[in-house]
């Protein structure tokens, strides 16, 4: 009896010791995640470098971390810098009159008179659309205008962050595979279990990150390059825009191309405004319904509207970084099932049901008398 006590108090202690930790990490929580989702996704670089240099761990995770960083790290940062500064540009010209978000609606509502006509069939109130339709804007661009200032304020907090990613994903593609190990020993979960659902973890991973961010960075391209084709102003920022909207699946960089073919019509150019749509639904529309699925949806098994749903989600509990965490939410809660269903649902249909199943039927026949016919 006084084992189990002991036994008991040890294993309250280390839950108690256990979240202690996890809420002294959670400030981390972002660099910590990033490391993760790195060491997984270049981990098939360090392994064909195990190959042509042979096993040199701190070597060949130095070599992947710096292909990383030069592929990855470095452009994503100044895709962030240019959004930054052009977002404050264009807060700074909405500021001194020179761009009139209001002014832009209301031409498109006298080119259309049909919206209003349309909207108060449901009792929307155009004026009421413009105006938050303006504030969103405004309040857009402000925000770029905060994160400058932030990032400027707290340069060293940024960069911190930024240093201990790429520390904590060194470690992680060096050391990575006896980690999992000793996580796999540790847990009460048994192996085999423990091994498919990291590799489910390491696999969504993977599916979310490569194929969600290819995507946007893909439907980001092409929408920039036709607005600067079309010369539309700020083609930089609206295609890291519609980078990052299109981080949404199913509305995605519509979310940006349709409200500006409908402003290049309202304002007499025709022709631009129908080359922005069709190049909007053919090309960037075709990218997003074609590559998502093929990327997300079939690596990660997941049917594509729990993938929608999931990163929806994600993206409103987690933030940003919800794109990833939400079909993974959902991926493990469909393996744990899957498990479940598995292993104890047939054994407990086996004891709900004793005696009804194949090999009973020809345990009874074999109790009963021969026939003599």
């Amino acid at each position: 009896m006084y084992a189990k006590l002991e036994t008991r108090t040890f294993l309250a202690l280390l839950v108690g010791v256990s979240l202690a930790f996890v809420f002294l990490m959670k400030p981390f929580f972002g660099p910590i995640f990033w490391a993760v989702a790195i060491a997984l996704i270049f981990h098939p670089v360090q392994n064909l470098l195990v190959r042509w240099l042979g096993e040199r761990p701190n070597t060949n995770a130095l070599i992947t971390l710096v292909f990383c960083m030069v592929i990855v790290v470095i452009p994503v940062l100044v895709l962030v810098t240019s959004l930054v500064a052009q977002g404050v540009d264009l807060y700074q010209q909405i500021q001194r009159g020179e761009i009139r978000p209001g002014e832009y609606i209301d031409q498109v509502n006298k080119s259309f008179p049909a919206i209003q006509a349309f909207l108060a069939q449901f009792d929307i109130s155009f004026t009421e659309l413009r105006d938050r339709a303006v504030s969103l804007f405004v309040g857009g661009s402000q925000f770029l205008a905060k994160q400058a200032l932030g990032i400027g304020q707290n340069t060293f907090q940024f960069f911190m962050g930024l240093a201990l990613m790429v520390y904590l994903a060194f470690f992680l593609l060096r050391d990575g595979h006896s980690l999992v190990e000793l996580i796999i020993r540790a847990l009460p979960l048994g192996d085999e279990r423990e091994r498919l659902l990291f590799a489910k973890f390491a696999e969504v991973t993977r599916a979310t990150v490569k194929g969600n961010l290819l995507i946007a960075i893909i439907q980001g391209a092409l929408g920039g390059l036709i607005f600067w084709i079309l010369g539309i102003s700020g083609a930089l920022l609206w295609g890291v825009v519609m980078a990052i909207v299109s981080l949404l699946p199913a509305v995605g960089a519509a979310l940006v191309w349709v409200p500006a073919a409908i402003y290049l019509a309202a304002v007499g150019d025709v022709v631009p405004a129908i080359v922005l749509t069709v190049f909007g639904v053919v090309v960037i529309g075709l990218a997003d319904n074609l590559l998502r699925p093929l990327l997300v949806g079939r690596d990660t098994k997941l049917p594509d509207y729990v993938v929608l749903l999931s990163t929806l989600g994600g993206i409103v509990m987690f933030g940003i970084n919800g794109f990833v965490m939400g079909p993974l939410v959902a991926a493990l809660f469909m393996a744990f099932w899957g498990i479940f269903i598995r292993e104890f649902g047939h054994e407990a249909q086996t004891v709900r049901h004793p005696g009804t199943g194949p090999e009973s039927e020809d345990e009874n026949r074999g109790n009963r008398p021969e026939s003599k016919l």
